[in-house]
């Protein structure tokens, strides 16, 4: 019996350290993800995020702090965070990925929001990178998952310091120009950038997808929009990347607002960079 419990305890144990491997498959990482839920929800965040972060990640509390350094100090509210991702994408070289959906906290008032979480790997195991959620009401709509696998696997054999700066420098290029755009020509530039599968995360709302429903948000109540990107990094795949930064918003009603900004970008079949995802939260100035 008790060589029979062993084994059992041993194959439950091997079962949820697999789920957090990566085997290049956007399906590893949604099952890593789904660990991770797991976790907040048995443990609480602080031995959630703890256990599943890199050493260098970032999660917004508003503004960007280490996790390690933020959830060291903390103690768990007594709140029990769900949440479930709806879409999710790994790079071509298997190091990279992205998951977004919604989330609820059941705590004293129960809150909802939206979330999107960068995950890299580290010893062929996922580990969260970077984490936004921004708040909104109870979502009235289901949206179907889109767990999309890469259309083949591709690693570099050999990749140097130099080039991984220049495809850094090269994402930076096309946010700055972006930037450029905004300012020239207002709202309208986005539509020169958005992809058509497209999602917006924004304070006090519902999931965005597509570019017409981004555009019309944007157009029905944004005057101006100003980047300033703090940092970036890009999958050595070459087909992602992300940036984040700080986001200036004029509003048509004459009212100023910073935010705090996640964007997740995905090259396309004529070599050009666009948004895939772009996530916003209140920043704290």
């Amino acid at each position: 019996m008790k060589k029979i419990f062993s084994t059992a305890l041993a194959l439950t144990f091997s079962v949820a350290v697999f789920a957090q491997k990566s085997d290049g498959s956007t399906k590893s990482l949604v099952n890593a993800e789904k660990d991770f839920e797991k976790s907040l929800v048995k443990n609480g965040e602080k031995e959630a995020f703890l256990k599943f972060s890199a050493d260098d990640a970032l999660i917004f509390k508003p503004n960007p702090v280490s996790v390690k350094t933020f959830y060291s100090a903390q103690t768990d509210a007594d709140n029990k965070i769900t949440w479930a991702p709806n879409l999710a994408k790994v790079s071509r070289s298997g190091e990279f990925g992205f998951t977004t959906g919604p989330y609820a906290i059941n705590g004293a008032e129960k809150k909802y929001g939206q979330y999107l979480t960068i995950w890299k790997t580290d010893n062929n195991t996922w580990k969260l990178a970077m984490e936004l959620t921004t708040n909104s009401n109870k979502p009235l709509n289901n949206t179907a998952n889109q767990f999309i696998e890469p259309k083949d696997h591709h690693m570099p054999a050999f990749i140097n310091k130099n080039e991984i700066k220049a495809g850094k420098d090269i994402i930076l290029t096309t946010e700055k120009t972006l930037n450029t755009m905004l300012k020239a020509h207002g709202i309208a530039a986005f539509a020169g950038f958005l992809r058509p599968d497209a999602r917006l995360i924004f304070p006090g709302n519902e999931a965005l997808n597509g570019t017409n429903e981004i555009l019309a948000f944007y157009n029905g109540m944004v005057s101006k929009i100003n980047l300033k990107t703090t940092g970036v990094d890009k999958a050595l795949g070459s087909d992602f990347a992300y940036t984040y930064g700080v986001a200036t918003i004029d509003y048509k009603t004459d009212f100023r607002e910073s935010f705090n900004y996640v964007f997740v970008y995905e090259k396309s079949a004529d070599s050009t960079w666009n948004l895939l995802v772009q996530a916003f939260t209140p920043a704290e100035r």
